[in-house]
């Protein structure tokens, strides 16, 4: 059949299994917009182009299957910027379709032209600018291909306008993807498995750290059994929330810059750490020449590149993270010994719980906020966050209990992405309760995506921790700047109440501590808008632990 290449585009979506994509038109893209009139795929008008990127992510970081969003050429194309950035960083699978001029164009500085392949060149996994229609179903093909296997990421396509508009001959094609250069990773070294099993049986202290990648294998189960198993302690990086039940008597929570003390002990004296599906980032080694000195290191990852890159390993083992753990289990026997390591574990728990003090009048301990949403919602919930102090109360204070509920920019640390993300994971998760916990500061940064929210009766509640202040950036000057508090006084903002209502949200403002069950428990029961709750919280309230830049994770601030 005769179709034009925007037609075939959408043809190639639909056989990919998309139902959704966030976007934002523009004149690069209106064949594609024509061709989405007719078609069965659920469009989400966004605001600005960034928040259908971060939007699009959080739809895959709530589902596991690609994210999906479009904007047109020149500045539509580099308002995805960031958010592309944000799931490379965090290896979140998204194809990202932007316009461009007409082929014979390109080059010749037209009107809202960008290069957007040579801008986002560092920061997809791969990136196209098609030429030919001829060439649209294939590499639209390729593209889903490369986001989803292997090491999830970002693909752009760049899609010239004369490229939408041509007509051909069509058919589809299911003939098996093969792209030169490009190997899905199938197996792993069963030598190098069973060496990792000879370690874990002869541990006396091991750890389990665990990161997103067991999330993106959605290996939680069997990263359940092998701690249970062998009766290992886990810790969880951020992105790594929710792969490991945060009540499990084996949990030892988050660890790293503001890791709970005993995670940051557990991981100082262990001799054996299981790091699966993680990558040894800066924010959980600490100093990293005194980063788990008497442990041996078993690292388990889908991205070869990865193993040996900030730490020596022992044991590297690459393959998907779930058949590396299933392999394994299958070789260990269940123990059930409470040994002395695990005492002392207790201990660590028992002196140096979470804590945070009390509040002053008018003003609420931010902490308390998100323990009082844990237990309304017993984990059955998504959580959003913005970057800073609210994503880190977020981490250390609510009980997560199952991957895919804990979203959060962690690479990266972008804020605005909260918001735009509880949308995308909202469309996603309809059947979820969806929070953004979220800073005064950071909620500007893509609060016109309330209109968005609106349009589409998204019921995403959105809990502002108001302190009038960029909290983490005030922290860090309050810690290691004398005090000099510079330019981080956000006082002046909008009342949040009537900017919520101005767009058509509901809007709350609570001051007591007492009012806040109520507020979460009446904004639950709104089903057809988005809420936004003023929570005025300590202004000078801190993130503890910390570990201060520079330092070993034994040389923690604060939470003793």
């Amino acid at each position: 059949m005769k179709l034009k290449g925007a037609q075939i585009l959408l043809r190639c979506l639909e056989e990919e299994g998309v139902d959704t994509i966030f976007g934002y038109p523009g004149g690069a893209v209106l064949p594609i917009y024509d061709a989405l009139y007719d078609s069965n795929i659920r469009h989400i008008l966004v605001r600005h182009e960034q928040g259908a990127a971060h939007a699009a992510d959080g739809y895959a970081r709530a589902t596991g299957k690609v994210g999906v969003c479009i904007a047109t050429s020149g500045p539509g194309a580099t308002n995805l910027v960031t958010g592309i950035a944000t799931a490379y960083m965090d290896s979140i699978p998204l194809v990202c379709f932007t316009g461009q001029v007409a082929t014979h164009m390109i080059g010749k500085d037209a009107f809202q032209e960008a290069d957007i392949t040579g801008i986002t060149l560092p920061i997809t996994k791969h990136n196209y600018l098609i030429e030919r229609t001829e060439d649209v179903a294939r590499v639209v093909r390729e593209a889903f291909y490369i986001a989803r296997t292997n090491r999830p990421g970002p693909v752009v396509v760049d899609l010239p306008r004369d490229v939408m508009e041509n007509v051909i001959d069509y058919e589809s094609d299911k003939e098996e993807i093969c792209i030169r250069g490009y190997r899905v990773m199938k197996g792993f070294n069963s030598g190098q498995v069973i060496a990792a099993v000879d370690l874990i049986r002869k541990a006396e202290r091991p750890v389990i750290y665990a990161g997103g990648g067991v999330i993106s294998s959605d290996a939680s189960l069997e990263l359940r059994e092998l701690a249970e198993k062998r009766k290992i302690p886990v810790t969880t990086t951020l992105m790594g929330m929710g792969a490991f039940p945060s009540n499990h008597y084996l949990s030892l929570g988050m660890l790293g810059m503001h890791g709970t003390r005993y995670a940051n002990y557990a991981i100082s004296e262990s001799d054996l750490i299981i790091a699966v599906g993680v990558r040894f980032d800066d924010r959980v080694t600490g100093k990293l020449d005194d980063f788990a000195p008497h442990a041996r290191i078993i690292h388990i990852d889908i991205d070869a590149a990865e193993i040996g890159k900030n730490v020596d390993v022992d044991v590297p083992i690459v393959g998907q993270v779930k058949e590396v753990l299933a392999a394994i289990n299958q070789r260990l026997d269940s123990v059930e010994e409470y040994t002395e390591w695990h005492k002392t574990i207790d201990r660590w728990k028992d002196e140096y719980p979470l804590v945070y003090g009390a509040p002053s009048e008018e003003r609420i301990m931010p902490q308390h906020i998100i323990e009082v949403i844990s237990e309304i919602t017993q984990g059955k919930a998504i959580i959003t966050t913005e970057v800073g102090q609210n994503q880190m109360w977020a981490a250390q204070y609510y009980k997560f209990k199952y991957p895919r509920t804990f979203i959060s920019s962690g690479g990266l640390g972008t804020m605005g992405f909260g918001f735009p993300a509880a949308i995308g994971a909202k469309v996603a998760r309809p059947d979820l309760p969806v929070f953004d916990i979220a800073g005064d500061g950071s909620i500007q940064m893509n609060i016109q995506e309330l209109a968005t929210a609106v349009q589409y009766k998204l019921p995403v509640i959105i809990c502002i921790l108001n302190n009038q202040y960029l909290g983490m950036v005030r922290q860090w000057q309050g810690l290691f700047y004398k005090g000099r508090y510079a330019y981080t006084d956000v006082s002046h903002q909008p009342d949040f109440v009537r900017l919520a209502e101005a767009y058509g949200a509901v809007g709350m403002r609570i001051k007591d501590s007492s009012e806040v069950e109520k507020a979460i428990r009446e904004a639950l029961e709104i089903k057809d808008r988005p809420v936004v709750i003023d929570f005025w919280v300590e202004r000078e309230a801190d993130v503890y632990p910390m570990v201060p830049p520079g330092k070993s994770l034994i040389e923690m601030l604060g939470g003793d």
